[in-house]
């Protein structure tokens, strides 16, 4: 199973659609901006047969050290959930023959993934609209 980035998906969507890649880009970001927006105002979002994401919030719980198994306090944290819509569901397990769980776990790993990719890619994207501009 292969990794694809943000600045993979902008270049196959840059060369279907014949745009450029600087503009493919700025709205690929702002859609992604906007979802992280509305999560942090607490809003769900349901994008029809693909899926929904909305935030839970993870009550305070006692849990335990696995080395020292001293009690330790874990504060209550909000947490982005993912559901799997009904198109997408059945495309994946047509293409893997599978089937597909309904709803994922926290995705904070997938953002942290995200941002290190975002600081990679910035550099030569800074460097590709200095050069359509000069």
């Amino acid at each position: 199973m292969a990794t694809i980035t943000k600045k993979e998906l902008i270049d196959r969507i840059a060369d279907r659609t014949g745009s450029r890649r600087v503009l493919v880009k700025k709205v690929v970001q702002q859609f992604l901006d906007e979802i992280v927006g509305e999560l942090g105002r607490g809003n769900r979002l349901e994008f029809r047969d693909f899926g929904v994401f909305e935030t839970k919030l993870r009550k305070a719980r006692k849990a335990q050290n696995p080395k020292t198994l001293e009690p330790v306090a874990v504060p209550e944290k909000r947490t982005v959930k993912f559901k799997v819509g009904r198109l997408m569901k059945q495309r994946l397990g047509d293409m893997t023959g599978s089937a597909i769980d309904d709803e994922a776990g926290d995705v904070a790993e997938m953002a942290e993934s995200a941002e290190a990719d975002d600081d990679h890619e910035n550099d030569a994207d800074e460097a590709e609209e200095h050069k359509a501009q000069g």
